[in-house]
């Protein structure tokens, strides 16, 4: 049961966003791969980290990715530190088209006639979700405040992994290297 009411939430929303004009031009990966690169962090915008993160093919999304760059969607800037890495950045117009498409209308809908129950199966799923992680061993791509590296230092925000303060922004995005907090047993 589970199993079939997240089958077809997964396929109202490709058909929803299959048929929005705003996307006739793109293929579903490439809007994945958008959607992921305007959460993620700093850390996380490389072509590996959208790979992991898809969980597909290295030359699908490297495909995927040249395709989003010849449209304007995408920039590819060398890492200053390591000249090996590359960093994608969204552009502006792809961030107008993720501020206009996301999140898809009918689920805003839906949520807000449900009320505070909402909240609740919000809270649920990421329960599904974070017990998934843990059971499996699947990265777990979190937003970094509720990663057990995130400290508050100064009144700042820091990573105690790369032991770099963050801005506060970066609090709220998705990071390749979060780390479910550590829970003690019983």
């Amino acid at each position: 049961m589970l199993f079939d009411l997240l089958e077809r939430l997964s396929s109202l929303t490709r058909v929803w966003f299959r048929e929005h004009p705003k996307l006739s031009d793109l293929q579903p990966i490439q809007l994945s791969a958008l959607m992921y690169l305007g959460r993620c962090n700093r850390y996380s915008n490389t072509p590996l980290a959208v790979t992991e993160y898809l969980g597909l093919t290295k030359g699908t999304v490297s495909q995927s990715l040249k395709a989003l760059e010849s449209k304007g969607l995408l920039i590819k800037t060398q890492d200053t530190r390591d000249k090996r890495s590359v960093h994608l950045e969204l552009t502006a117009p792809a961030r107008e088209l993720l501020d206009a498409v996301t999140p898809p209308d009918f689920l805003l809908s839906a949520a807000r006639r449900m009320g505070a129950r909402s909240q609740d199966l919000e809270g649920l799923l990421l329960e599904l979700l974070r017990n998934i992680q843990q059971g499996e061993n699947v990265p777990s791509f979190g937003l970094c405040r509720t990663c057990r590296f995130h400290q508050t230092v100064e009144g700042g925000a820091f990573c105690g992994l790369t032991q770099e303060p963050l801005e506060p922004i970066e609090v709220d995005l998705i990071c390749r290297e979060h780390a479910l907090p550590e829970t003690t047993g019983d």
